[in-house]
């Protein structure tokens, strides 16, 4: 993904998903056998205070005031007070052998934990 793309993405969508990221989802999704949106969150805890959230739900279970982004038919879901920490995050996927697997680029982070699942604000 370029540069520009981001940048553009970045204007519209308050979560950018890379597009390795986008096949990884798409693939996990299919292996569940249903048309499912992913939720990513924040929750108390974690090494640096905040941990992030990142499930699979049915769609028909976001609520209204949910902030909902669509990546060429994928839903990515997340309640506004997420947002508030996660407006910008970049969700990538890398399967390297040693720190592979989904990584978070939060913006909105003032320090992050080693295992990069955690972050403070």
């Amino acid at each position: 993904m370029t540069q520009a793309t981001q940048e553009t993405q970045s204007a519209q969508k308050g979560i950018l998903l890379s597009e390795s990221a986008l096949r990884q989802v798409k693939l996990l999704q299919g292996k569940q056998g249903q048309d499912l949106c992913l939720r990513v969150g924040v929750r108390q805890g974690g090494c640096s205070g905040m941990s992030y959230l990142m499930d699979f739900e049915d769609i028909s279970k976001t609520n209204p005031d949910d902030e909902v982004f669509d990546y060429d038919g994928f839903k990515i879901v997340c309640d506004r007070k997420s947002l508030l920490y996660l407006y910008g995050l970049m969700l990538d996927f890398s399967d390297a052998m040693i720190g592979g697997g989904f990584q978070f680029t939060n913006p909105n982070a003032s320090q992050t934990c080693g295992c990069g699942k955690s972050f403070g604000v």
